[in-house]
C-alpha cells in the first residue's frame, strides 16, 4: 500500500475546500482572539497545540456544510472553532494518558509543560468551548456537543480497560471507535443544520454521514500506523501498539498467528518494548497477512455509506466537495 504523498494531499485538500478557505482563516483569527483573552500560560499552550499543523478538517466540515445549507451568518466560524477546541482537548488528554512525547512531528504539550498544566489546559478548552455555546444560548448545539463529549469519554474509558491486552474482539473495537472518533464527527456535521429552522430535518442525516466518515477516518489511521514513514506520520510507526492499543489490523491478524507468535506480540502490547519480537517482524506479519487490505475494505464500506447519506443533501458544489473529501480521506490509506 502506497499512501498519497503529504504535498499532493495538501494541494487536494485546498482544492476541495476552496469555497470556505477564507472562512478557515476566520476560524484561526477567532482562536487568536480567544487565547489573547486567556491567562498567559493558557494562551501559550493553546497556541502551541493548535498551531501544530492540524488539518482543520472538523472546522472545514462545519463551514462547508453551513454553506451547503445556505447559511450566511457568523455561527459557522464560532462552531468551527468550538469543535476544533474540543478535538484538541481530547488530543491533549490522550497524550497525557498515553505518555506520548511526539505528535505531528513536534514534542507534545505535556512533554513541554508537564502533565498537570497540560491537563488543566485541556479542561479549559472543553469548558470554554461549552461557554461559547452558552453565550449565544444555543442549547441544541450544546446538547449535540455534550453528548459527543460524553461518548468520547466513555470510549476512552473502554479503551483504557483494554490497554495492553490483545484479547479484544472486532465488535468491541468498533464500539470504541464509534465513541472515541465518530461521535465528534457526527456532531460536527449535524451542527450546521441547527442554525436555521428550514434545515432542522437534515440534522440526523448529517449526523449519520459524520459517523460513517469518522469510522472511515479512524480505520485509515489504523492502516497508516503500519504503512506511513515516521516523518510523514509525525510520531513513531506502530505508536498504537507501543502504547498498548490494539487496532483493527492486529485484531484481524491474531487468528492467523500461532501461540508463540501471539505470546511475543502480547509482550509488546503489555510492555511497549520490542524485546520478544522485532519491529521488522511485526511489520512483516501485518503487511504480508492481508489484514491491511481487509481494513481498507472495511474503511471503504464506511466511506460508501457516508456517500449514500450525502444523497439526501442539497445539490451543488458544496455537496460535491463533501463527496470528494470522503474519497480523499479513504485514499490516505491506499
Amino acid at each position: 500500500m502506497k499512501p498519497v504523498t503529504s504535498l499532493r494531499r495538501a494541494v487536494q485538500i485546498r482544492e476541495i475546500f476552496w469555497p470556505i478557505l477564507h472562512r478557515l482563516d476566520d476560524v484561526d483569527a477567532f482562536f487568536v482572539r480567544e487565547f489573547d483573552r486567556a491567562e498567559p500560560m493558557v494562551r501559550d499552550v493553546c497556541t502551541y497545540v493548535l498551531g501544530s499543523g492540524g488539518k482543520r478538517l472538523r472546522p472545514a466540515l462545519v463551514l462547508l456544510i453551513s454553506r451547503m445549507l445556505s447559511y450566511s451568518g457568523e455561527r459557522d466560524v464560532r462552531y468551527g472553532a468550538v469543535v476544533e477546541m474540543i478535538h484538541t482537548a481530547t488530543l491533549v488528554h490522550d497524550d497525557i494518558i498515553d505518555g506520548s512525547d511526539l505528535r505531528r512531528g513536534r514534542p507534545t504539550a505535556n512533554s513541554k509543560w508537564g502533565n498537570q498544566t497540560t491537563v488543566l489546559v485541556g479542561d479549559w478548552l472543553y469548558s470554554r468551548a461549552m461557554d461559547l455555546c452558552l453565550e449565544l444560548g444555543d442549547v441544541a448545539v450544546m446538547r449535540q456537543l455534550v453528548t459527543a463529549t460524553l461518548r468520547m469519554t466513555e470510549g476512552e474509558i473502554l479503551a483504557d480497560r483494554m490497554r495492553g491486552r490483545l484479547a479484544i474482539d472486532e465488535h468491541t473495537y468498533m464500539d470504541i471507535t464509534r465513541r472515541k472518533t465518530a461521535e465528534l464527527f457526527a456532531a460536527t456535521c449535524a451542527i450546521p443544520a441547527l442554525f436555521q429552522p428550514s434545515t432542522l430535518h437534515l440534522t440526523e442525516p448529517l449526523a449519520e454521514f459524520g459517523r460513517e466518515l469518522g469510522i472511515c477516518f479512524q480505520l485509515v489511521d489504523d492502516i497508516l500506523d503500519f504503512t506511513a514513514a515516521r516523518e510523514k506520520l509525525g510520531k513513531p510507526v506502530m505508536a498504537d501498539l507501543r502504547e498498548g492499543k490494539v487496532t483493527l489490523p492486529i485484531i484481524l491478524l491474531l487468528p492467523r498467528l500461532d501461540g508463540r507468535q501471539t505470546e511475543r506480540l502480547q509482550s509488546v502490547a503489555a510492555t511497549g518494548e520490542f524485546d520478544a519480537i522485532s519491529e521488522e517482524e511485526v511489520l512483516d506479519m501485518v503487511r504480508t497477512s492481508g489484514t491491511l487490505e481487509e481494513t481498507q475494505r472495511r474503511a471503504r464500506r464506511y466511506a460508501e455509506r457516508a456517500l449514500e447519506r450525502s444523497e439526501a443533501f442539497p445539490e451543488g458544489p458544496e455537496r460535491e466537495a463533501l463527496i470528494r473529501a470522503t474519497e480523499l480521506l479513504l485514499e490516505r490509506g491506499m
